[in-house]
């Protein structure tokens, strides 16, 4: 196909899979709702997470966002040199944004900064935001999706601790975020906690967290067992589904961790509400493609890219 076919069809490819998961969780977060329900022994919070699974249901009876905050879009690309549209990427992805706003539809949440208009589009000046990790002699694409909403993700926190405050206080810092951060983002939350040298890359290392599976571990075993510590400790704060008491306040915690300076430690937590709208699809140079999070999404071209 031409260059310009190409773009179109990963366009609307694009559009429907971002439609997909504004109306479909990932199906390690739908079994993790499920298995932390059948633990539950707090009639209210059984009844909540009842609500929930409903909410589930007629989202997809009636073909709607399972959540009326759509975020803000914010993608990031794992690109290898020798993929074809590698050059088309960012502009296709704005594209695709726009069309899905369209079709899913999504709410227009993106405002111009000052400015303090909606641009009705969801994307505007540095909207959707991308980040881009590109691969040598590969000539595939993962492209990971996100709905960052107004009471989870986006409101993150980051700071430099000095280095004689060590593990203990970045394990500090996040338990006091939590305790009231967490409460407004819709528990039960997937928490992501960012390690590295400076309060940047601490914060994209916990936007990073929140992109793993959920039930993964840390590959470092210290920091798998900062991980478990967390999760016991944010759980025994005891907020259960939507605040409202119960055994579980998380479907975990995952640390990414970077290398830092010997006299900073920067830390990061941002976390995921229940209706966890993340995506993880791969293209092959030819434009197949395989999703990693969602079972069931197909792409019809024939019907304009509906799901």
């Amino acid at each position: 196909m031409s260059n310009n076919e190409a773009v179109k069809k990963m366009t609307g490819v694009m559009a429907s899979f971002i439609g997909h998961t504004a109306k479909h969780l990932p199906d390690d977060v739908l079994a993790r709702l499920h298995e932390m329900q059948a633990a539950e022994d707090n009639p209210l919070a059984l009844e909540i997470y009842d609500l929930m699974f409903r909410n589930l249901e007629l989202a997809e009876e009636l073909d709607r966002p399972s959540c009326q905050d759509t975020g803000v879009l914010q993608f990031l690309i794992k690109c290898g040199t020798g993929f074809p549209l590698i050059d088309d990427l960012e502009g296709l992805l704005v594209d695709a944004v726009r069309k899905a706003t369209a079709e899913t539809p999504l709410r227009p949440n993106v405002v111009e900064t000052f400015d303090e208009n909606n641009t009705g589009i969801n994307t505007g000046t540095g909207a959707p935001t991308i980040w881009w990790e590109i691969v040598p002699g590969w000539d595939g694409c993962e492209i990971y999706t996100y709905m960052a909403g107004g009471g989870c993700s986006l409101p993150g926190h980051a700071m430099v601790l000095m280095p004689g405050q060590g593990y203990e206080g970045a394990v500090d810092f996040v338990l006091e975020r939590m305790t009231s951060y967490g409460l407004n983002a819709c528990p039960p939350l997937l928490v992501g906690v960012g390690i590295g040298a400076t309060a940047e890359t601490a914060a994209l290392n916990a936007k990073h967290a929140l992109l793993r599976p959920v039930g993964s571990h840390n590959e470092n075993e210290k920091a798998a067992r900062t991980e478990k510590l967390l999760e016991d400790g944010i759980n025994a704060i005891g907020f259960g589904p939507q605040g409202m008491g119960g055994k579980y306040s998380v479907m975990g915690v995952n640390v990414v961790n970077t290398a830092r300076h010997p006299a900073t430690l920067g830390v990061a937590v941002t976390v995921a509400c229940w209706s966890h709208r993340r995506g993880l699809i791969r293209f092959d140079r030819d434009l197949n493609y395989t999703v990693m999070t969602h079972s069931g999404f197909r792409y019809d071209d024939a019907e304009g890219g509906r799901d």
